[in-house]
């Protein structure tokens, strides 16, 4: 929690932003922190130290975390130049949290399956991930793409997996949850960006015919390709949409979070005749929006999943 002690006024926006956006440190609470491993790469070649190096503007091998300009919250030299960064941030973490989460889960569901066959019912998280698999598998894939749906339904329930893991972890307030990661942009480019793949590569020749020479009268497609340009720019359109759904839901569920728990905070300034009552309405609030961001979780999860799904079943409609 960053105050100014000289107003003594809860820095409302450095709590919020500093909490959605990406660090080199995971902060759990006051006087706790994780430092992260940096990795950078220079003009001196490769330097790898932890974090806690940078603490409160210090420097380290000639890097410090700039306070502001085009580079605020990044590592810099001493020159203001951009080192070629691979470190180990708070977003980067959760996504290898997540990567080992997913093996763990899918692979144990694999080695149950490989045990016990089809020879009992399976119960608990077998069960559950079975329900899973199924409903990706038969009432996503399958409907939504048809015929030649089976090699794609492997990515589409990793894409559904990996952004409800994502989403989960993200409402936990506690190491290893906390972290935003679908609610960075470059998370949800990346996903649109396979999606984009899927729609694209991997489509029959009448989907570019499609594109380039759809069946509409003659004057929409020459001598000004108009219908062509309005098909093309809808290749981008999709990916551009499922990046800015999820990130923008994501993230605004985040800040909504926090603002609400801020109001405690800042109420408690005024005095207790007013700093219980909102506290208590704080908490209720908080409550109800974790619940509802519990629900987003898996509805984001889904419309990501059913919508890249829609737009390969557009790509080989035959």
């Amino acid at each position: 929690m960053r105050a100014s002690k000289e107003e003594g006024k809860v820095d409302i926006p450095g709590i919020i932003f500093g909490h959605i956006g990406d660090s080199y440190e995971w902060h759990i609470a006051e006087g706790a922190v994780i430092p992260l491993p940096c990795i950078l790469i220079g003009d001196g070649g490769v330097d790898v130290f932890m974090s806690d190096k940078l603490e409160h503007g210090q420097t380290y091998k000639g890097y410090h975390i700039a306070d502001e300009g085009d580079y605020a919250g990044k590592i810099v030299t001493a020159e203001g130049v951009r080192p070629f960064d691979i470190s180990i941030t708070k977003n980067v973490l959760e996504l290898l949290i997540v990567c080992v989460l997913l093996c763990w889960g899918v692979l144990g569901v694999a080695g149950w399956y490989r045990k016990n066959g089809y020879r009992k019912a399976p119960g608990g998280f077998v069960g559950v991930m079975e329900a899973v698999v199924n409903f990706i598998d038969k009432d996503v894939a399958k409907a939504s793409i048809g015929h030649g749906y089976e090699r794609f339904s492997p990515y589409l329930l990793t894409v559904f997996l990996f952004i409800l893991t994502s989403n989960l972890l993200g409402l936990i307030p506690v190491f290893p949850g906390g972290a935003n990661l679908t609610g960075n942009i470059a998370v949800t480019l990346t996903c649109a960006v396979t999606a984009f793949i899927a729609i694209n590569f991997f489509a029959p020749k009448e989907y570019y015919k499609s594109i380039f020479w759809p069946d509409v009268p003659m004057f929409l497609k020459a001598p000004l390709p108009i219908m062509p340009a309005i098909e093309f720019i809808g290749v981008f359109t999709k990916p551009f949409s499922l990046t800015i759904r999820l990130f923008a839901n994501i993230m605004a569920g985040h800040i909504i979070i926090l603002a609400l728990t801020c109001i405690v905070f800042v109420t408690a300034q005024m005095g207790a005749a007013i700093c219980a009552p909102m506290t208590v309405v704080s908490v209720l609030f908080c409550i109800f929006m974790n619940c509802l961001e519990l629900l987003v979780a898996f509805i984001q999860a889904y419309v990501f999943t059913i919508l890249t799904a829609n737009f390969i079943g557009l790509a080989h409609n035959e």
